[in-house]
């Protein structure tokens, strides 16, 4: 990312105490740090909302990624300025932490340092700025508390659920069937969630792509699709009341571990050879079959000749199944994975309904679907697309929607979106700021001010006038006292996000918060830049 360049230091030859003469050096670097962290911010702004635009990125390889996540958007930007990374750490530590949010913690903090420029210009202390804003964030995050709701058990009413997982899909590009994917989202979360200790184990949930298909195609399933097909064309395609081997030995004569070699000198010796791998295979057929096992799930590949006598004895195979796979599945049917023949026994086998093989249009593609398992808590989200580009964004999307609905789990309280918390806060805020003597009061109004660049954003990528429109929602807030009226970016025609729907987890927006202040804090402090070695940069 383009910055401006840090003035040098006097040359040394004036000596070391010159260094330290040249009082607009913190200036300059304090100045050039704002420049980039509010280019970072102002390169995603565009992306926030129902109406934000998407952003293409093209790798060094020539691979084009389209989204308007902001997380991945500036993970995949080539960012030099130290300043500029410290953003795309901190757009990562909310994905990381809460799975949504990334571009609003990137535009708040981008305001932020924007307002701190200001207050710097006027000769204000850094230090009492990061002071002010710290004070300032206690504040809204107090607020927060009070306009705060919580949500019902989601075992007796999903409904709210769907309707927050609408609100996080609404700015995606799966947006033309956002009701279905918030379903999906919300079955797969309620199909693993722990309710008695209130967590979500996400090991459990699996997202596999397939390009072909709309869209409005992508299903969810409780079980296991792996992209495999039976080892064997002449293999049954659909295999009911299943009893799997699940393998991690090869269908393969043993082989001594060390380096060896075997020369066959005669017919005889070839035959003798033969016979004995013939016999193995048998055995190890054998073996399999005698604990009532009607399909094998191996996770190593066999030849040819493996492959008839499976057939031959009517035991179905699926060969190649890479390790996570395998522990999903052993996970899903209750099956536990066999290091070696011998240790093969009936109650090793994992079970399942049915296993069954999916093709795809004329391409011949095949994925086979393990359903009705043991376990119920295994589930994988199908996703059918256009382009390979529509699939990687739909899984970021539903992985958002799965954080979002996670979050709730843990901690059920929301707040409401479309800017209507973070101009709740920025009326608060700067009530408090009001009753503070002290100078900090500046920059307390300052991130009162910041805060609404959120709503302005939403206005102004919705095609509103930004400004009339804030100054319009603010004052209503005010005179009604209702904290829940925000920017009405769909032009319903209301600005109560609770008619709207448009909700948030409250862990979502206290981190945003936190974070956002935290990264300006540290800009802030920062009144020199030296190169490892004591040289400047």
């Amino acid at each position: 990312m383009a910055s401006k360049k840090v003035t040098a230091a006097p040359p040394r030859s004036q000596g070391k105490k010159s260094e330290y003469q040249d009082k607009e050096k913190p200036a300059a670097i304090r100045q050039s740090n704002v420049s980039a962290a509010k280019a970072v911010a102002d390169a995603i702004r565009t992306s926030l909302g129902p109406k934000g635009m998407d952003k293409m990125i093209q790798a060094s390889n020539g691979d084009v990624t389209i989204t308007n996540d902001g997380a991945t958007i500036l993970k995949m930007m080539d960012v030099d300025h130290q300043i500029a990374k410290l953003l795309v750490q901190l757009s990562q530590s909310q994905d990381d932490e809460i799975g949504d949010g990334t571009t609003g913690v990137v535009v708040l903090a981008g305001a932020l340092l924007e307002k701190a420029e200001e207050l710097l210009d006027k000769g204000i202390h850094p230090i009492r700025i990061a002071d002010g804003y710290e004070m300032a964030a206690k504040v809204a995050y107090d607020h927060l508390e009070t306009i705060c709701e919580k949500f019902p058990d989601p075992r007796k009413n999903l409904e709210p659920f769907i309707q927050t997982a609408m609100t996080t899909l609404g700015s995606k590009i799966v947006n033309r069937c956002h009701r279905k994917m918030a379903e999906i989202a919300v079955d797969a979360v309620m199909a693993v969630a722990d309710m008695e200790r209130r967590d979500v184990d996400f090991e459990l949930v699996k997202m596999e792509g397939k390009v072909g298909g709309k869209l409005e195609d992508t299903m969810l399933i409780k079980g296991v699709l792996v992209d495999k097909d039976m080892s064997h064309p002449q293999m049954p395609k659909s295999v009911k009341d299943a009893k799997m081997a699940i393998l991690t030995c090869a269908f393969e004569p043993p082989k001594p571990k060390t380096k060896h070699k075997l020369d066959v000198t005669s017919v005889a010796d070839y035959k003798k050879l033969r016979e004995y791998e013939k016999e193995k295979f048998e055995e190890m057929v054998k073996q399999v079959k005698d604990t009532g096992a009607n399909l094998v799930i191996c996770q190593w590949g066999f030849d040819d000749e493996a492959n008839h006598l499976l057939l031959k004895n009517e035991l179905p195979a699926v060969r190649w199944v890479g390790g996570p796979e395998i522990e999903l599945i052993a996970i899903a049917t209750g099956g536990r994975i066999v290091p070696r023949f011998s240790d093969l026994t009936a109650e090793k086998l994992g079970t399942a309904g049915i296993v069954r093989e999916l093709s795809f249009g004329t391409t011949k593609d095949r994925m086979l679907v393990i359903e009705e398992c043991k376990n119920t808590r295994a589930v994988t989200i199908f996703i059918r697309g256009g382009n390979k580009m529509i699939i990687e964004e739909a899984k970021r999307s539903l992985h958002d929607a799965l954080c979002v609905i996670r979050n709730l789990i843990k901690d059920d309280r929301i707040v409401y979106g479309g800017g209507a918390s973070e101009i709740s806060c920025s009326i608060a805020v700067s009530r408090a700021a009001d009753k503070i003597s002290t100078i900090e009061q500046y920059a307390m109004r300052s991130f009162a001010d910041a805060l609404e660049s959120v709503p302005l954003a939403l206005a102004e990528n919705s095609g509103l006038a930004p400004i009339n429109t804030l100054a319009e929602v603010k004052s209503r807030q005010v005179n009604e006292n209702n904290p829940r009226l925000g920017i009405d970016c769909l032009e319903k025609g209301d600005n109560d996000m609770k008619v709207q729907h448009v909700i948030e987890t409250l862990t979502s927006k206290r981190a945003q918060l936190m974070l956002a202040v935290q990264v300006c804090k540290m800009i802030l402090k920062i009144d020199d830049i030296r190169a490892d070695g004591g040289g400047d940069m």
